[in-house]
This record gives C-alpha cells, structure tokens and sequence, in this order.
C-alpha cells in the first residue's frame, strides 16, 4: 500500500483510515485525513469514527479488506 499521509497535519494513515476516508467522502478521493483531523471535521469523536470502522467491517465493506 502506498504510504498515504494527512493532508491537514501529515501523520502517517492506516489501511483502516484510508479506507474509512474512501467509505465517507468518496472513492475517488484524493486527499486523506488522519482520525483526528476527521473527527474535527466531522464534528464527532475518533471513537466514533473507530466504530464505524468496526461496523462496516462486520458489514462485509470490501473497502476495509
């Protein structure tokens, strides 16, 4: 996997953040946010976004194989 970097604070991203990226903006996204960028921009919790991840795992989303 390509090493993908936050665009607002250029931590290292995890398969599971690209991923979650992909399933809330878009596939074609192009710029990723780390969990705690995501967070603010959402307005939400990185637990919050942990369990999202969680749960489209356990949905079977082919984005978090």
């Amino acid at each position: 996997m390509k090493n993908f970097k936050c665009q607002l604070c250029n931590s290292p991203l995890t398969k599971d953040c690209v991923a979650l990226n992909k399933k809330l903006i878009g596939r074609n996204v192009k710029d990723f946010l780390c969990l705690t960028c995501m967070a603010c921009e959402f307005e939400c919790t990185e637990d919050d976004l942990r369990d999202n991840i969680e749960e489209f795992k356990e949905q079977g989303c082919t984005l978090f194989m």
